[in-house]
């Protein structure tokens, strides 16, 4: 008998238990980093908003969100919004389903360009946009012979939030186009299927919840927008204010509680909003089996 068989161990041996390698640390070091984090950067500022709207009464509440001019701003804010969310809806769609389904000379440039707003500082946007648009812009010098005036009007906030929403509707609907089956197509046309019915009951279905989410993006971003609109608006009271400006103006004379109150009321239309959007996505994937 060899010096290693006398070395060997006698009986069965237990196979190693081998320990599960983790990427991050611990579930709860993890947990407690998220939840700080949140903390921090959300709740504890909406917490003081939402604090400090309550610390007011009834009364001044009501007076400092339902004044003609604070009623105005919302009207122009949330209207322009919501049209500019959906221009985008249908521009993004369009724009997302060339850049899946088609090949062309500079489509890795056009696709670039299509994030050009998320790195193009706000207030460059504006400026570009008011010297474009302005009666003596590239484009405005035409309009204006035709009494069409855009820049310095809520025309030109549309045009504003238009540019800045566009990506959110893009980059959604894109990898989910990609991600489409085009087997499905291919066995509705050949179930006689025209093209619109190959859309609207094939495609259209799979996309409805990324259109939603986008237009949710879209809408979300254009109703806290600043930069990019207070050039080309013209910040005409009753006419062409944003809400966001009317809550600098307040806290530019140390209105601090009518600054909360109205930003409060944009809060809640945002949480409105969003939980619309999520019950209607919801629906959507119990609909489709999804």
């Amino acid at each position: 008998m060899t010096s290693a068989s006398l070395a060997a161990p006698v009986g069965p041996t237990r196979p190693r238990r081998r320990t599960a390698q983790r990427v991050l640390p611990g579930f709860n070091l993890t947990l407690g980093y998220t939840l700080l984090y949140l903390s921090l950067v959300v709740l504890i500022p909406l917490s003081a908003l939402v604090i400090n709207t309550l610390s007011m009464g009834w009364g001044d509440f009501w007076a400092a969100v339902s004044a003609p001019r604070v009623l105005a701003s919302f009207r122009l804010t949330f209207g322009a919004s919501l049209i500019a969310a959906a221009v985008n809806v249908v521009a993004g769609l369009l724009l997302a389903w060339v850049l899946v389904r088609y090949q062309f000379p500079g489509k890795r440039m056009a696709d670039a360009l299509v994030d050009l707003p998320f790195a193009l500082p706000t207030a460059v946007a504006g400026i570009a946009l008011t010297a474009i648009l302005a009666d003596n812009g590239w484009i405005g010098q035409y309009l204006a012979p035709l009494g069409i005036q855009v820049a310095f009007q809520p025309a030109g906030i549309v045009v504003a939030l238009i540019f800045i929403g566009l990506p959110f509707v893009v980059r959604t609907v894109q990898p989910v186009l990609e991600d489409t089956e085009k087997e499905l197509e291919e066995a509705a046309a050949c179930l006689g299927a025209t093209r619109w019915q190959t859309f609207w009951k094939v495609i259209f279905p799979g996309i409805a919840p990324a259109l939603l989410t986008g237009f949710a993006m879209a809408f979300a971003r254009a109703v806290g927008e600043y930069g990019s609109v207070i050039f080309i608006a013209g910040n005409m009271p009753m006419v062409s204010e944003i809400t966001p400006l009317v809550i600098i103006g307040k806290l530019e004379q140390y209105d601090y509680q009518g600054a909360t109150a109205v930003a409060s009321v944009m809060l809640l239309a945002s949480f409105i909003m969003l939980l619309v959007i999520n019950g209607l996505q919801a629906w959507q994937r119990r609909r489709t089996g999804t």
